[in-house]
């Protein structure tokens, strides 16, 4: 077994050395990963023998799965906050960009991250920035990349990477909690529209020809329920052609600039759910903004990325507007208000912020407070929401077995 020498961090970022045997550096590197140590160098000790034929092969078959598995996999936030936080703390350390970058190719086990990070290494390898080698890969949004250029501009990259870290971290808790909130509703609708077309298709038609030859009058919603059941059975390819062809025209009207500022208009309006998207929203710009302010991004330009973040083309067209009336002279608080799109705590907040030169810290400890709010409200929708869909589907199964003993009564009645 070949021995290898090998440098990194402990977890306490203490610079270590040493020597290991492993079957590979892909082995030892696995190993040392598992001791919690970050391997910045590994290369074979002069102790051991030279590499095989057999060991390129196998290095190469390995490159070509990574390669493979990159397209079939995608780039999750957590994954991009744990890179960052990883380059930022070898950036600490004192190891150089490129040692750094090869660092983190061979401790990630996603095959997307490690062929981005690679195209990232070659490109700062031959001269060019972190930024510019990110700006090329879309796992890297806007905020991402003018947040390290800033950090690069400035010489305090690892600092701007730490903070980027935490961000990343934030937006991965946030979509995870709204996740794990819709996740239940979603197996419950999906399990209910199950059991009503098991109903509809092969419970419901066998008792009701039992009525066809009854020479009664069927209650109307025996009727109705017969009607549906039939056009359950008799059309349903007809209703998947609908349901495409209204999913994709909803779409497209949805895509459309007048559509776009329609919906999210009304999104707004809707009670409760409205609120809770305008509070995502007011988070995500509170964050972003701050986020970026402290890392040494201009006003301006921070406004201009944050716009795109908060995702409803009516609080876009506030941000834009204030950003206007800043280039004229104006203060960032004012032309917020005016929009009447932000919450008065955010609007205080920002003016307090800018009054006592704190907007950066201000506007975190905003994100802070809605973020939790956000939490609180989705957590009391989620625990509304599920006894309203048991009812729903109670109802719709109510109706059914009320609409089939309805007339078997009716019949009964006429027997005695």
């Amino acid at each position: 077994m070949p021995v290898f020498e090998y440098r990194g961090f402990d977890a306490s970022g203490k610079a270590i050395k040493g020597l290991r045997d492993a079957d590979s550096v892909k082995a030892l590197r696995a190993l040392l990963k598992k001791d919690g140590v970050l391997a910045t160098e590994v290369k074979e000790s002069g102790k051991a023998g030279t590499t095989t034929k057999a060991g390129k092969k196998e290095k190469q078959g390995l490159l070509d799965r990574d390669v493979e598995l990159a397209f079939l996999q995608r780039v999750s936030t957590e994954d991009l906050a744990l890179a960052t936080r990883q380059l930022a703390t070898l950036l600490q350390a004192g190891v150089t960009m490129v040692d750094s970058l090869t660092a983190l190719i061979d401790q990630t086990d996603n095959a997307a991250m490690k062929r981005i990070l690679s195209q990232v290494k070659t490109d700062v390898n031959e001269g060019s920035s972190l930024a510019d080698a990110m700006v090329k890969h879309k796992a890297f949004d806007h905020i991402f990349v003018n947040m390290v250029r800033a950090g690069e501009s400035s010489g305090t990259l690892d600092v701007v990477l730490e903070r980027l870290a935490d961000f990343k971290e934030g937006q991965a808790k946030i979509q995870g909690e709204i996740m794990s909130a819709l996740m239940y509703p979603m197996i419950m609708v999906f399990v209910g529209f199950i059991n009503i077309g098991i109903l509809f298709t092969v419970v419901v038609p066998r008792i009701t020809k039992i009525f066809e030859h009854a020479k009664v009058q069927l209650p109307l919603q025996t009727r109705i329920l017969m009607f549906l059941s039939g056009a359950v059975r008799d059309w349903w390819w007809l209703m998947i052609i609908v349901a495409v062809v209204g999913v994709v025209g909803f779409r497209k009207w949805k895509g459309s600039p007048r559509g776009r500022d329609q919906w999210d208009a009304g999104v707004l309006r809707i009670p409760i759910f409205g609120g809770v998207l305008r509070m995502i929203a007011v988070s995500r710009f509170s964050r972003t903004l701050g986020t970026l302010l402290s890392s040494g991004v201009s006003l301006l330009v921070a406004l201009d990325i944050v716009k795109n973040v908060v995702d409803n083309t009516k609080i876009m067209q506030a941000i834009e507007v204030a950003r206007d009336a800043i280039r004229e002279g104006e203060d960032i608080a004012a032309p917020l208000k005016r929009s009447g799109q932000f919450p008065p705590m955010v609007i205080h907040m920002i003016a307090i912020g800018e009054k006592s030169g704190q907007l950066e810290q201000m506007l975190v400890r905003a994100a802070n407070a809605y973020e939790i709010r956000v939490d609180q409200r989705l957590k009391g929708l989620m625990s509304l929401l599920s006894p309203l869909l048991i009812l729903a589907m109670g109802g719709a199964v109510g109706f059914i077995v009320f609409s089939i003993l309805t007339p078997i009564l009716q019949m009964n009645t006429l027997v005695k």
